[in-house]
């Protein structure tokens, strides 16, 4: 799924702030000649230094009300989570694996045993110094089957959770079952924020860590407020304190931001037309991030016609993702030819089939599928997916292909429609690294895996990856894993998307990468 959102429907904001028409759009330009007409949007925030204090309003998409911040199990309050804790490791605005709460990490020879140096001087927000004994907590919360980490599946192979090691307040050990070249790369997932020792518990509700922002409240699905903490190892955030509200769709926060009633929307990818209508605004603009959303058309693997491998090359083939880019994004991103790994990623590889209908249409023949008619599900749960379906359905019919889209409501979408229907439509976000991103969505068995989909030689390739010292034999690897992938899996990969978030005019130093953003530098002109 991605990343998992399971929407609500408390909202704090009315949804009536202006009239939805003046957000609205087609779904479904025609061919492509939208894209050269579209005007260009902004390419970037607006620069210049943030005024010290104020409040960033922020709305984000409801959620259930068993949201917690919890960081091993919370599925979508990741605005909270940027804000109260660290990680050990997390991932540089270069791409790269950059310091957190670990200063430095190292291998030994074999790449078994990992060993990281944690900074000194660190404090939670109850005051209680950082050390490794709140590093060694964390991994075993998020290992304890009661927690259901998402992130256990990734882990649970690699680590014992005895046998991890604090030989003093600042340093810790980690021996795995298996090498793993790419280890220090999974704790920067965002459920593997460090939480303090014993807090299990009580996590949910406190919020309590390391963060440049201490939580002055929370309500599950509701609205929440965080205040800067002055002691943060880092130095104070420029921001006094940021508000989250529950907003509860698409148009609803976009007319809250054009009201200038909030000044950031979360976790959410505005269509072309929504975001010309806030870039023309006198209040708002839009922030552009390149490539960051990959959309999957998952087929389900277990599931006939999928269950045959020739089925789910045909569905690939029969359809142009350049067509897809042009129709659905208006050119605002990059056709993915069905490889889930960004372009930006140094693993990444070109090679692709191309787009053969005819083709399509003879491995249709041989499985005995001719003609194959498909219910495609979506929701204006993310306002793309419906323009990729249908782009889709308009592009896969030159194979025979007759593809009916189908409109499941977004409040359960995620919990009726996802891994449940043979084809639908979700995205992701991008930013975490190869080995994470297949082992978590593609590897046999992850909860995580959205199509089902099973392969032993695919999973013997990642264990070879993982144990390769070598960079460059290990993105070799990897770029088989990706051959494979594109090759015999169950997931269509029609296109990276540039997310198109819109922000007040007031904004500065909005710097994002995966889905997040830099809390300690971002702030407002004029606060």
């Amino acid at each position: 799924m991605s990343d998992i959102h399971h929407p609500g429907r408390r909202s704090v904001l009315t949804a009536g702030l202006a009239s939805a028409a003046a957000l609205g759009g087609s779904w479904l330009l025609t061919g492509c000649a939208g894209a050269e007409a579209a005007p260009v949007l902004p390419a970037a925030a607006a620069k210049g230094a943030p005024d010290r204090g104020g409040t960033l309003r922020i709305a984000r998409p409801p959620a259930s009300d068993a949201e917690t911040l919890d960081p091993a199990s919370s599925l979508s309050a990741y605005e909270y989570l940027g804000a109260l804790y660290n990680r050990l490791v997390r991932i540089g605005t270069n791409g790269e694996l950059a310091p957190d709460l670990a200063e430095s990490w190292e291998p030994d020879a074999k790449a078994r045993t990992w060993t990281f140096r944690l900074r000194k001087g660190v404090a939670f927000h109850n005051g209680r110094a950082f050390t490794s004994a709140d590093a060694a907590y964390t991994l075993r919360h998020i290992l304890d089957k009661a927690t259901a980490s998402p992130q256990a599946a990734v882990l649970a192979p690699l680590i014992d959770p005895a046998k991890l090691g604090t030989p003093d307040a600042h340093t810790l050990v980690v021996p795995l079952k298996s090498p793993n070249a790419e280890f220090p790369s999974l704790l920067t997932h965002y459920n593997c924020y460090v939480i303090p020792d014993g807090s299990a518990k009580s996590v949910g509700r406190t919020g309590i860590g390391t963060g440049p922002f201490k939580l002055e409240s929370f309500a599950p699905a509701g609205p929440g407020r965080v205040t800067a903490y002055a002691d943060h190892w880092a130095g104070r955030p420029v921001l006094d304190a940021i508000a989250f509200y529950s907003v509860a769709d698409m148009s609803a926060r976009s007319n809250a931001l054009l009201a200038g009633q909030v000044d950031l929307l979360s976790q959410t990818n505005l269509d072309f037309p929504t975001a010309r209508v806030v870039a023309a605004s006198d209040r708002a603009t839009i922030a552009r991030v390149k490539n960051a959303q990959w959309y999957v058309l998952p087929m389900l693997t277990t599931e006939k016609p999928f269950t045959d491998v020739r089925v789910r090359q045909a569905m690939k083939l029969a359809y142009d993702p350049e067509h897809v880019v042009q129709v659905a994004l208006q050119g605002a991103g990059t056709a993915g030819w069905d490889n889930p790994v960004p372009p930006s990623d140094p693993a990444y590889i070109s090679a692709h089939p191309k787009h053969d209908p005819e083709q399509a249409k003879y491995l249709l023949k041989q499985a005995g599928h001719e003609g194959l008619a498909m219910d495609l599900y979506t929701s204006s749960y993310d306002p793309l997916f419906t323009p990729m379906a249908l782009a889709y359905q308009d592009s896969a019919k030159r194979a025979g292909i007759r593809i009916n889209v189908k409109t499941a409501s977004a409040d359960s979408y995620y919990t009726q429609i996802w891994m449940k229907k043979p084809l639908m439509a979700t995205y992701w976000f991008t930013g975490r690294p190869v080995d994470q991103l297949f082992t978590q969505i593609f590897r046999s068995g992850s909860s995580y895996n959205e199509t089902a989909w099973s392969d032993k030689g695919f999973d013997a390739v990642l264990d070879r990856a993982r144990a390769e010292l070598d960079d460059t034999k290990r993105r070799e690897l990897y770029g088989e894993a990706q051959t494979l992938v594109i090759e015999k899996g169950g997931a269509m990969t029609p296109m990276f998307a540039d997310r198109l978030v819109g922000i007040s005019r007031k904004v500065r130093g909005y710097a994002e990468h995966g889905f997040e953003f830099d809390y300690l530098g971002i702030g407002l002109k004029g606060a």
